[in-house]
């Protein structure tokens, strides 16, 4: 019987060599067009901007008058921005308060396996995905003077109508509450997310020593959704505190300012009363508040995170 001799030949596999557009300097250019349009779109307008604060431009003629801090003591001296600074507070931290409170109450009703879950995300979280300037159209039918859907059920109990869009101790609430009938669905989304990745085995354990729901809820998942908390907390916070479109739909921030934003209050200085200087000054308090606010949020945020 004849033998056979199999003889196996390696092929020589050729190395990948690596080029040097593999090499990490190569690799870090592509952070350039990145930066660029940070630079462009970003830093170029925020240093204009603080350029502009100090004129008395009107932002449509080509003089350009330096005014110096005359713009700031102004600022600090209107009675009507201190009023505008207040209610930007309110719509932030209002807002921000009740989505995290609701938004966490679905997503600890949703968590558990039910059938209609997904139609009722759904539902929460389409107002999300409408423009808020829609958003405020939409409401403004509730809210109306005339004809709103408010007041046409007060008529029924044959009483006068109530103009809640210009009464200035309820307006600023009603734009409060229709952000966050928007943008909750955020809240809940992020907080579902958290509540998914909390391992069993902990509600399990907190079962066996007899805890109750509440206890379960305080020692178990509010330490271990503090990262969804902080996520949830600084973005609705930053959303709130530049509000603008539910402004200009519901009430255009009037009567007079009392229901401005800051960011409603500068469109008004610089198109209404072409007062680009001011403006510019309104713009750059606007970016300090909402940068030392929601810095300080998340500093703190994070602090109670590496404490539990």
């Amino acid at each position: 019987m004849e033998t056979v001799d199999i003889t196996y030949t390696k092929k020589r596999v050729p190395l990948i060599r690596r080029g040097k557009f593999n090499s990490p300097v190569w690799l870090n250019l592509l952070y350039v067009p990145t930066i660029l349009l940070l630079l462009i779109f970003i830093l170029y307008p925020l240093l204009n901007g603080i350029k502009i604060s100090f004129t008395s431009w009107d932002g449509f003629s080509q003089d350009w008058k330096w005014f110096g801090f005359g713009n700031y003591r102004r600022m600090l001296g209107e009675q009507d921005v201190w009023i505008v600074i207040k209610n930007t507070f309110i719509y932030g931290i209002g807002s921000t308060i009740f989505q995290n409170i609701i938004g966490l109450m679905y997503a600890l009703f949703l968590n558990h396996k039910m059938r209609t879950a997904g139609i009722a995300k759904t539902i929460i979280y389409l107002p999300v995905i409408i423009s808020p300037l829609i958003m405020g159209y939409i409401w403004y039918f509730f809210f109306q003077y005339n004809g709103g859907a408010i007041n046409d059920i007060i008529h029924v109990f044959q009483k006068e109508s109530i103009d809640l869009l210009a009464n200035a101790k309820i307006n600023v609430w009603i734009i409060t509450f229709v952000n966050t009938y928007q943008f909750l669905g955020i809240a809940m989304i992020i907080f579902l997310a958290g509540l998914q990745t909390i391992p069993k085995d902990y509600y399990e354990a907190a079962d066996i020593d007899g805890a109750s729901a509440f206890s379960k809820f305080k020692h178990v998942t509010l330490p271990l959704l503090s990262p969804a908390i902080t996520i949830s907390v600084v973005l609705n916070l930053i959303g709130g505190l530049r509000l603008y479109d539910v402004i200009m739909s519901l009430t255009k921030g009037g009567p007079g300012f009392a229901s401005s934003s800051l960011s409603s209050y500068m469109y008004r200085q610089y198109f209404t009363r072409q007062d680009a200087g001011f403006a510019s000054s309104i713009g750059i308090l606007m970016f300090v508040f909402i940068s030392v606010i929601s810095l300080t949020a998340l500093y703190l945020l994070r602090k109670r995170e590496l404490e539990l």
